[in-house]
């Protein structure tokens, strides 16, 4: 035997809630695309996309929610609200700001008829808020016109637009009384409109066009049709409820890319750092055995010294039958053979290595900076200083070897600079100028032809000016000498003697010109 399961009837309050809270998200929704095409109107922003005004993109991007006219409605809702102020919280939505619109050019009225509704129901609703406009600032109808004698109103062969007695709902968004209905009780006064008797007793003279009849339907057929509309309602939940979900998915997956990105980028920092930190050990462990090297290099001199003086001094009491002196020697000559071949880096400063000098002391300074900054060694710190050139400061010491470590790639960038064929001297300028901070450093290791170079090509980008030795012609191109030429033979500051060279044979060889007189050639 069969049994069916009930579902358990939902409580009231819990769905009451629920269906409140889902309407006020639709007008919150609904404000926030207010204010969107406020900065899409005002930006012109829709001019990016190809459109020449904001009504064709309403027309062609918004038409599924109701086109320009729909959108017209809303920012006629969003003036009333801005108008209103405070008052303007109790507007949930647009259907209820419709019938203030036309009270939005009287700031005062406006404000009044809201007030009004507010004080007569504290949750005012859009029929409260007409009714209160309409009590602020009625309606006066529009006076009839008495059709001429001449002219029927209604042509004998024509039907009337709309049967007598029925009821009517308007259906136009623009008129003020929009979602309301009425009945028709009198003849129309022309083909084209008719009077309209409301529920609060207005009577409004309203188009054809904007009117729809109100059908009676067989009961069979009203069901049908409540339970077409019960699906598409539930079918518009079901959408809405579908975009939501697929707009949290959306914002859940795009948050989670830029967390993985953040992730990788934080681990690849680690693995940068990781990898530098081993280098700083390494370097740490090269300077610890050069430091315990070093030591022992100190103490077999001293014990070198001991013995050479112990066998000078005590030659029968020290060495007995074991070594004789010349044998003592020959040890002393081996000892410091071997520590002639050892590294002092103490010397290095006074005399570096012949290859690869400026290079090695260099890294025996970053060395000895991270030797003395990790062990607190003033001799560490002081040896570093010598080699680097810098003042015995852990701070002096760590600047100047992030300099130094730009040496390399300086070296390098300006010797390719050089090599260019044509080169200027804005084009080593614009290389050199990047490493400003350690000019003397990659000067000291260019050769000798690079440096002369580098000096022509300042000394060519210098502008020309006349002085003794220069060859000249005068600027006057209408006079003689313009063609003619000539060497200056003595500067007097503005003016100058020149030479001209056709004048050899004459008395007078030289004259006196102001220098902007002349031109160089």
């Amino acid at each position: 035997m069969l049994t069916l399961e009930k579902t358990p009837t939902p409580d009231y309050n819990l769905l009451n809630s629920s269906i409140k809270e889902t309407f006020t998200s639709l007008d919150r929704f609904e404000w926030q695309a207010v204010g969107e095409l406020l900065q899409m109107r005002d930006s012109e922003l829709y001019l990016k996309a190809g459109y020449a005004s904001f009504q064709e993109y309403c027309h062609r991007e918004l038409s599924a929610w109701g086109g320009y006219r729909r959108i017209t409605q809303l920012l006629g809702a969003k003036k009333v609200i801005d108008t209103v102020g405070e008052l303007g919280q109790h507007i949930k939505n647009e259907r209820q700001a419709r019938p203030l619109l036309r009270l939005v050019k009287e700031p005062e009225k406006l404000k009044e008829a809201v007030a009004y509704a507010v004080k007569e129901n504290p949750s005012p609703s859009a029929s409260d808020f007409a009714s209160a406009a309409q009590k602020v600032v009625p309606r006066t109808p529009r006076p009839r016109q008495k059709p001429s004698s001449e002219e029927p109103m209604v042509p004998k062969n024509q039907e009337p637009m709309v049967p007598r007695f029925p009821t009517v709902t308007v259906t136009s968004p623009d008129h003020p009384r929009h979602g309301e209905s009425g009945t028709i009780e009198a003849d129309p006064p022309n083909p084209t409109q008719q009077i309209v008797t409301f529920s609060d007793g207005e009577k409004l003279l309203v188009n054809n066009d904007d009117l729809t009849i109100e059908r009676k339907y067989p009961r069979e057929y009203t069901e049908a049709i409540a339970a077409i509309e019960q699906q598409y309602q539930q079918k518009i939940e079901r959408l809405e409820q579908e975009l939501r979900i697929g707009l949290q998915s959306e914002a859940t997956a795009k948050a989670e890319q830029q967390m993985q990105e953040q992730l990788s980028s934080w681990q690849k920092l680690y693995q940068q750092q990781k990898e530098q930190i081993i280098q700083m050990q390494q370097r740490l462990d090269e300077m610890e055995a050069l430091r315990k090297l070093g030591d022992e290099n100190e103490q077999l001199r001293q014990r070198n010294q001991e013995l050479e003086n112990a066998v000078q001094e005590h030659p029968a009491k020290q060495w007995g039958n074991t070594l004789t002196k010349q044998a003592a020697k020959v040890l002393n000559k081996e000892v410091l053979r071997s520590l002639e071949q050892t590294i002092d880096l103490r010397s290095l400063a006074v005399e570096p290595p012949k290859e690869n000098a400026q290079e090695c002391l260099r890294l025996m300074g970053i060395a000895l900076g991270n030797l003395a900054t990790a062990m607190n060694n003033a001799q560490a710190l002081q040896a570093a200083a010598v080699l680097l050139g810098s003042e015995p400061t852990p701070q002096a010491i760590a600047y100047r070897a992030e300099q130094l470590q730009l040496l390399p790639q300086a070296v390098s960038d300006i010797r390719a600079v050089l090599a260019k064929p044509g080169c200027t001297w804005q084009d080593y300028l614009t290389v050199a100028q990047e490493y400003e901070v350690i000019e003397e450093d990659y000067l000291a290791q260019l050769t000798p032809q690079e440096v002369e170079l580098i000096t022509a090509l300042e000394k060519s980008a210098q502008p020309k000016t006349i002085g003794v030795g220069s060859i000249v012609a005068h600027a006057d191109i209408y006079s003689a000498l313009y063609k003619a030429r000539g060497e200056v033979i003595e500067d007097l500051g503005d003016e100058v003697w020149v030479a001209w060279e056709h004048w050899k044979d004459r008395p007078k060889k030289t004259d006196r010109y102001f220098k902007k007189e002349l031109r160089l050639l």
